[in-house]
């Protein structure tokens, strides 16, 4: 039996990494896609690199036309994983013409590709709970109204329906992962789990004295990175291209994230004080503070996803839990 053949803009990331192993031991030849930079930022698959004989590196950019028409036409994979973003949220507000450029004319890019190589390439959108934004829904499925807060999610607004468009309009299997916030030992450090994990980690063993977050009652849906790759893939495999909600159907606040990584690492905290003036303490010192240069300009309150359909119809639900996420984070 031939050997499915696919195709990961974005394979650097955490996403890319996890989805990129989850082929593998499918049986995929799995061909990733890397920007140039002067910096060396594959780490994350470096193993598979220099380990799996079918697994392969390509630059190329989202941003590039040609570049994508020519990987699609070289490789000729029966599936696409465009996971390439530019994923920081707060940073879409400072650099907005450029987070528009990958995160929402770039899938666009993709799609009119395979329109004209090979409209029986199948396509998967890593879309975002961003999109979702202020919400007047406690829980948010497939039929809520996007409301979002940021040139992120605006961006990712737009993929998702470019992505609905060209399924409809030009019969191409395109789906969108609506993936709520997913984290792993793999996650960035500029991002708010890992830096609340690697800032106590260094507290408790006197290597730093203080770690300042923006918006400590920000309430999120907290998944696992493989849990949600996994997602993607069964999504990919049905006979029909649809669109799901990818969560846990639970949240917690930064403020809580912050109490259970500390409590693992017998660190008794106590607040005080109130807003930007609320402090954390640790043995009658403050070890975690608040700044207002953290905080969006406009803000998403919370977020918690339901799951509902994609355990209906691809048999998806998430086993592992926050416990297990922080215990891995805190021990990798």
């Amino acid at each position: 039996m031939k050997s499915k053949v696919a195709l990961i803009f974005g394979v650097t990331g955490q996403d890319g990494s996890y989805l990129s192993e989850l082929l593998l031991k499918n049986k995929y030849k799995v061909h990733g896609v890397k920007r140039r930079s002067s910096l060396i930022n594959t780490k994350r698959v470096d193993h598979l690199f220099y380990d799996n004989k079918n697994f392969h590196l390509h630059y190329g950019d989202v941003t590039d036309t040609l570049s994508i028409i020519n990987l699609i036409k070289k490789i000729k994979p029966d599936e696409i994983y465009n996971l390439a973003a530019q994923s920081h949220v707060k940073v879409s507000f400072e650099i907005p013409l450029y987070t528009a450029d990958v995160d929402a004319l770039g899938s666009l890019r993709i799609l009119e590709a395979i329109k004209l190589i090979d409209k029986k390439i199948k396509y998967y959108q890593a879309s975002s709970s961003e999109m979702f934004g202020n919400t007047d829904k406690k829980i948010q499925d497939e039929k809520t109204k996007f409301n979002p807060q940021s040139v992120y999610g605006i961006s990712k607004v737009f993929s998702f329906y470019a992505t609905k468009n060209y399924r409809d309009a030009h019969d191409i299997f395109a789906c969108n992962g609506i993936l709520f916030n997913h984290e792993s030992s793999r996650r960035g450090e500029t991002f708010v789990t890992k830096k609340i994990v690697d800032g106590l980690k260094k507290i408790k063993s006197g290597k730093s004295k203080k770690l300042v977050l923006g918006n400590l009652y920000s309430i999120r849906d907290w998944g696992h990175a493989k849990d949600f790759v996994y997602a993607m893939w069964k999504i990919m495999q049905m006979k029909k291209s649809d669109d799901y909600v990818i969560s846990t159907n639970k949240q917690i606040s930064v403020k809580k994230f912050v109490e259970l990584v500390a409590k693992k690492l017998d660190i008794d905290i106590k607040w005080r004080g109130k807003g930007l003036n609320e402090k954390g303490y640790y043995k009658g010192r403050p070890i975690i503070e608040v700044s207002k240069k953290y905080f969006r300009p406009t803000d998403v309150n919370y977020l918690r996803g339901s799951y509902k359909k994609a355990k209906k119809l691809i048999g998806w639900k998430p086993k592992l839990d926050i416990n297990y996420l922080i215990d891995e984070m805190l021990n990798n």
